[in-house]
């Protein structure tokens, strides 16, 4: 008699977001309270939903102030969250006290933007790496703990270790500052790392070897999250862009899908002004006319509609849904009313 297979239920992704709302209300002061001025939010995050499986890389797309920080911030809870779900291999992160979420601390691990303003200016290579080891508790063994520096370091690219190990942060170039922070991240051998802007304070010389660092840790099956402005380095590197306006996510899907084929204006846009390799395939750059809406008052209908190029009467009234295209893949969604009717 032939065994029948039993169907198991797929793993969770790695990372699942899901409505996740982050608002930061803005103080009245004590002449606004005398006269008893309305309180005012900042819509920071205004219910975002992503997933980030191992061994995958997903890009967070947008404009500066459109929410992307506030969102890793959040899912990492340095902000708390208003409302949604924080899952991380299947376990609710939101309502955990400071003892429950310790272990999950050492799963995620964040890099920021400018080295040098994350890396303390009296501590040495040694000390800042070593540092999560001591906090964490993982080796009460000076000669373990140094092994597992010098192992950090390796991994980072911070090759010979005893070049860099006992020099400042001021002694370092900004792509050795920015490989210091990853291997600080590393050392404590985490499931998924969030890389918020990680290139763009370095020079151009030096990101592609950063970014390939990146890219080799994903290979390796650490899921990543980044963060940036650059759609060309999201397009190169990641599996899967999510397009950030205004605190929502407006379009998403796998990474070629989305740069060959976008959906939403506002994707459209930002494509536009990338520089094609090819000089014959030169695009007219769509520049966006005004500024980007303040968050605390969010426009009506489509956040989009007060600079979109193709703006109609029903963009002013209808808040469009993330959802799947018809004639696109499965996997890429937008959110635009006027895809209804192509």
């Amino acid at each position: 008699m032939t065994a029948v297979p039993v169907a198991t239920a797929a793993a969770p992704p790695l990372l699942e977001v899901e409505d996740l709302v982050t608002q930061y209300p803005i103080p009245r002061g004590i002449l606004g309270t005398i006269k008893r001025r309305p309180r005012l939010t900042v819509h920071a995050v205004d219910g975002v939903s992503f997933s980030v499986g191992e061994g995958e890389m997903v890009a967070l797309v947008g404009e500066s102030g459109c929410g992307k920080t506030s969102t890793a911030q959040t899912v990492i809870r340095m902000v708390e969250s208003n409302s949604g779900s924080i899952r991380f291999h299947g376990s609710e992160l939101t309502g955990l006290g400071a003892r429950d979420l310790r272990p999950f601390r050492r799963e995620i691990q964040i890099i920021y933007q400018d080295p040098y303003e994350s890396l303390d200016p009296r501590f040495t290579v040694r000390d800042t790496i070593e540092e999560p080891i001591r906090v964490h508790g993982l080796s009460d063994s000076a000669s373990a703990r140094e092994a597992k520096v010098h192992e950090a370091m390796e991994r980072a690219g911070l090759t010979p270790p005893e070049l860099f190990i006992d020099r400042f942060p001021h002694e370092l170039s900004g792509g050795q500052r920015q490989r210091v922070a990853i291997a600080a991240a590393l050392v404590l051998e985490p499931k998924l790392l969030i890389a918020d802007e990680p290139v763009s304070m370095l020079d151009v010389s030096v990101r592609a070897g950063i970014l390939a660092l990146l890219d080799s840790l994903r290979r390796d099956g650490m899921g990543v999250l980044m963060i940036t402005h650059d759609l060309s380095t999201a397009a190169h590197f990641a599996d899967r862009i999510a397009v950030m306006y205004l605190g929502r996510i407006v379009e998403e899907g796998p990474a070629r899908d989305v740069v060959r084929n976008p959906q939403h204006p506002y994707t459209k846009a930002l494509i536009s002004v990338v520089p094609r390799r090819d000089p014959d395939q030169q695009t007219t750059p769509q520049i966006l006319k005004g500024e980007t809406p303040n968050p605390v008052h969010v426009p009506s209908g489509c956040r989009f509609h007060p600079r979109c190029p193709v703006v109609v009467d029903r963009c002013r009234e209808i808040d469009p849904e993330l959802r799947g295209i018809a004639g696109v893949a499965q996997e890429h969604r937008a959110a635009c009313i006027l895809l209804d009717d192509a």
